[in-house]
């Protein structure tokens, strides 16, 4: 019964230690679509798994392969090959050996090919070049190269030639409001009070007019 237990652990090593580079996959510092500092997310060359003569391969070879490949595949965020690949593992063994034959590459293509569009949208005029060269060369190489390097040579040519973040980031400065005439003056103050000026005026026609009238007073009594 001893030889059981190593067995066991064996087994359980051998779907647990090959899937690990797959999910701490990270490359030198690059430039993310923030022209930011991090780190590359390095793309798994899921052909370097394949190890094994699947024809001839026991099935717990296979799903040992296949359980390196949902690894590698999750790890990436690819979008359909962990989810085929788990109904494969959850399925018949000669099913699964048919799909890593038969369909595993194309999948994984499909599944890159998608990831490189990804990395398209709103990027700048250099990402899109690289991207597109890529995807016009349509093989799995191509996509690598471009996942795992290109695109971080073309997002720092983009930002290169884009405004530093501070310049960006700090509005333009938006032209005052011209102040009218009547505003930048003082503003007058308010009128309270009697005019005195008609005051005046009006005390000085009366005084005249008493004065008129004391002189005809004075005329006709002499």
């Amino acid at each position: 019964m001893r030889w059981k237990i190593p067995a066991g652990v064996l087994m359980a090593l051998a779907f647990l230690i090959p899937a690990a580079p797959a999910v701490a996959q990270a490359g030198s510092p690059g430039l993310d679509k923030a022209c930011q500092t991090a780190e590359r997310k390095v793309y798994k060359d899921i052909r370097e798994l394949v190890t094994i003569d699947l024809d001839t391969a026991s099935n717990t070879d296979v799903r040992v392969l296949a359980n390196q490949i949902l690894a590698a595949a999750t790890a990436d965020s690819l979008t359909t090959l962990p989810g085929k690949m788990q109904q494969q593992l959850d399925g018949a063994a000669d099913g699964l050996r048919a799909f890593l034959k038969t369909n595993l590459q194309t999948t994984w293509s499909t599944d890159l090919r998608v990831a490189v569009n990804q990395t398209m949208t709103a990027a700048g005029a250099n990402v899109k070049t690289a991207g597109q060269k890529a995807l016009d060369d349509g093989t799995v190489d191509a996509f690598l190269a471009y996942l795992n390097n290109g695109l971080y040579v073309a997002r720092a040519l983009d930002c290169a030639s884009e405004p530093p973040p501070s310049a960006s980031a700090s509005p333009s400065p938006s032209p005052s409001p011209s102040v009218s005439a009547s505003s930048s003056a003082a503003p007058a103050l308010p009128v309270t009070g009697t005019n005195i000026f008609f005051l005046v005026l009006a005390g000085s026609a009366l005084i005249l007019l008493g004065s008129g009238i004391v002189l005809v007073a004075r005329r006709f009594r002499t």
